[in-house]
């Protein structure tokens, strides 16, 4: 189960993804608990993050993802003001801070250029070791790349414009780590995508359509001058012509037809047949180990949302499962003790 973090909006209603997982630590077993993720930069000090983070897995049992996204321009620099051409620099200290929090046996002082601290000594300390598996939610920077690979962080690419459009950027991400001599595991990779099952192409498109065409076409609406505020994106990244989610969303044209958001990609639906060949296509191009689906999108309906989750998760997980078997998957939740599900909580 993933969350994720967005500031003064109506589409993301998690300003702080940690109290849902702090809720569902509790409510949910044995279920993985992804925070996809906490922006670091945006706190002040950042070592809050480390200790909200490690109570969170003594809570879950060890069943934490930490994510650490840099956060949209919108997010981090119209929202918090922070000044976009040091946002990936404080970034980054902060997730050094973080992981040192995690793993210095002792306590010990830090002199950052955005954070000082005399003392830092987080307590608890968190149950998996050396750390939680760490990704790192990005929309395109080619900077990312080589900090994820050097580092050993899953590169999660969060798109909603499915696997065609992501393609360049997973190959960019591929050629980084063959150019650093980093085995090529799959699982060091994430993809976002939007799923819709039912039985028959046919079916889907009756279920679903209006659905995705009430996000595509009316829940996207950006103005430019919020996408790309000068410095946020790095010079390498526009010399390589990738564009980021935030910029594409708000140049995306509102008159979108079912057929052109199937074929495009950005909503993999069909049968069960049908899906599984299309993220078995993706599965074979982009070497994602792991797939975040979205089940839910636009004005769906509850019971649309659950059917389309029991499908998925009927029909088409077991046919997937397979896939890379021959890697071991080292960015997930492993040996976490047996979790029993809270007793119902009777009134005084």
């Amino acid at each position: 189960i993933c969350v994720n973090e967005h500031h003064q909006n109506a589409y993301g209603l998690m300003p702080s993804p940690k109290l849902m997982v702090a809720a569902w630590a509790r409510l949910t077993t044995p279920a993985n608990l992804v925070i996809m993720g906490n922006s670091p930069a945006l706190y002040n000090p950042p070592i809050r993050v480390a200790e909200e983070m490690a109570m969170l897995v003594v809570l879950s049992g060890g069943r934490i993802v930490s994510g650490f996204p840099v956060g949209t321009p919108m997010d981090t620099t119209f929202c918090y003001g922070e000044n976009p051409a040091t946002l990936r620099e404080k970034y980054r200290e902060a997730v050094a801070l973080i992981l040192r929090a995690w793993t210095e046996k002792k306590p010990f002082a830090f002199n950052g250029k955005y954070t000082q601290l005399r003392y830092v000594n987080v307590w608890p300390q968190p149950m998996q070791q050396p750390h939680p598996p760490i990704w790192i939610p990005g929309g395109g920077s080619v900077e990312t790349w080589d900090w994820c690979t050097q580092n050993d962080f899953l590169y999660a690419y969060l798109s909603y414009f499915g696997y065609k459009a992501g393609l360049a950027t997973m190959q960019g991400f591929w050629e980084v780590v063959d150019k650093l001599g980093v085995e090529a595991n799959p699982y060091r990779a994430g993809f976002l995508q939007f799923v819709a099952v039912a039985d028959s192409d046919a079916e889907a498109e009756r279920l679903y359509a209006k659905h995705a065409l009430y996000f595509y076409n009316r829940c996207l609406h950006l103005n430019p001058s919020f996408a790309n505020p000068p410095g946020y994106t790095s010079i390498a990244t526009m010399r390589k012509g990738i564009e980021g989610q935030v910029a594409r969303a708000a140049a995306m044209s509102p008159d979108l037809t079912w057929k052109d958001i199937v074929d495009r990609g950005y909503v993999v639906a069909g049968s069960a047949a049908t899906v599984v060949d299309r993220l078995n296509d993706m599965a074979d191009a982009m070497r994602v180990g792991h797939l975040m689906v979205l089940c839910h999108f636009g004005d769906m309906p509850k019971d649309k949302v659950y059917q389309n989750t029991e499908r998925f998760a009927r029909d088409v997980i077991p046919k997937l499962r397979p896939r890379f078997n021959e890697w071991e998957d080292k960015w997930w939740p492993k040996d976490a003790p047996p979790v029993q599900a809270p007793a119902a909580m009777q009134p005084a």
